[in-house]
């Protein structure tokens, strides 16, 4: 559990709520499910329009990296290779066929028995690179729906306001109720900037950073990989896999 996020979504809705207290108000006039559809509808649609079905639907999935941020261990993945370079070494590269089937990463796997195959150092980073940069450009094009997000809240958030105030003119004959109607209606754009600015974009910065870190991650393993297939002391391996880790 990343727990900075929790703690920061909670700050802002406690900073949004409080300040709405400490001025006077009632929290209670800041739930309003016709603003809330509206908002939240409207952006939903509007970003649905804009994507494929895939990119969507893993944008959406991706979302629970804010809080759950995918397991790395780039310790663990040195001293792994270090010791396929260590077996490499003594016994060759077909043994390391053996570890291919006990990898859950398919990109490891792939990498691996490419390795084991013998597969030219230059040839093995070409390959494992283009596939880094094309996972990488999918991974970040779903991300974008959050951004796209983040852009459409607040504009439908203003529409939500403008339809508001369209239903407080039908009402211009019962002027007892035009205050109550105003404030009602600009509900619609506080949670149309509200969403765009505490959630949909936030969302959208924290996935990309932990796009970084599993490109990262994947690059020390490429790197790994090739010292073992250029023959490198295995401590040389270690040494430069240690440069990505921050």
């Amino acid at each position: 559990m990343d727990r900075i996020s929790v703690f920061g979504l909670a700050l802002g809705l406690a900073a949004i709520v409080g300040g709405q207290v400490l001025e006077g108000g009632h929290v209670s006039s800041l739930l309003q499910p016709t603003a809330f559809f509206i908002v939240i509808g409207g952006t939903l649609g509007a970003v649905m329009l804009q994507s494929p079905l895939r990119i969507f639907v893993d944008g959406v999935r991706m979302a629970r990296w804010v809080f759950v941020p995918p397991v790395t261990n780039p310790s663990r993945m040195i001293d792994q290779v270090v010791n396929w370079g260590q077996i490499a070494r003594k016994d060759g590269l077909l043994v390391l066929e053996n570890h291919i089937g006990s990898l859950p990463d398919p990109f490891m796997r792939k990498g691996l028995q490419l390795l084991v195959d013998g597969v030219d150092p230059v040839r093995l980073r070409e390959v494992l690179e283009v596939e880094i940069d094309a996972w990488e450009a999918r991974m970040r094009q779903s991300t974008r729906i959050w951004e796209a997000a983040g852009g459409y809240a607040p504009t439908i958030g203003i529409l939500g306001a403008v339809m508001g105030l369209i239903h407080v003119m039908e009402n211009l004959s019962d002027p007892s109720r035009l205050g109550a109607g105003i404030a009602v209606a600009f509900v619609a754009t506080i949670y149309g900037v509200g969403f765009a600015n505490l959630v949909f974009l936030p969302i959208a910065k924290k996935l990309a950073a932990q796009i970084g870190v599993l490109v990262t991650q994947r690059e020390m393993f490429v790197d790994g990989i090739v010292g073992i297939a250029n023959g490198e002391n295995p401590r040389i391996i270690a040494s430069r896999m240690q440069g990505y880790v921050v």
